[in-house]
């Protein structure tokens, strides 16, 4: 049986944590939190509940994620939910968590720009038939939503840290 999918829009609450495992494999741990932030009957934002989960990314596009994104940032991702699991200390643990196979930065309140990843420019050349990936730039937001508890902005008294 197949593992759920999972599609949704949310914000980073840390910067993503690049590694390579033995084998050489890159792997991007990531923290998002979803919430069901929405307008009230007064027009006034309301946060509804929040779900928080880590995320992983491998390979080439672990290494472009953490390049390109970082903390406070929106982003859409879909992927499969799954149970992680560990143990510290003599006690199990467990949590559920999103292997990661596709993530972009929202364009609702920034711009992006858009370029080939180095890898994908050496094959274009060597005449690789595979299709190249991109790899995203993005600036953070100039101005962003007064009311938008996850913004990064130390300029007007924003927290770098989420509101939790």
């Amino acid at each position: 049986m197949p593992l759920p999918h999972i599609e949704g829009i949310g914000r980073l609450t840390a910067d993503p944590e690049l590694r390579f495992v033995a084998s050489g494999k890159a792997v991007a741990n990531i923290s998002i939190a979803f919430n069901s932030r929405r307008k009230n009957e007064r027009g006034e934002w309301e946060d509804g509940d929040t779900l928080f989960l880590r995320g992983s990314v491998w390979e080439r596009l672990a290494e472009n994620v953490a390049e390109s994104l970082a903390k406070g940032m929106e982003v859409a991702v879909t992927g499969e939910l799954y149970t992680e699991s560990w143990e510290k200390d003599g006690q199990k643990h467990e949590r559920a968590a999103v292997r990661i196979r596709s993530i972009a930065p929202s364009l609702a309140y920034a711009v992006a720009k858009v370029s080939k990843d180095a890898q994908s420019q050496q094959g274009a050349q060597n005449g690789s038939q595979t299709a190249p990936r991109a790899q995203t730039q993005r600036t953070r937001p100039t101005n962003p939503p007064q009311d938008d508890p996850w913004a990064v902005d130390n300029a007007r008294s924003y927290s770098d840290e989420p509101p939790f």
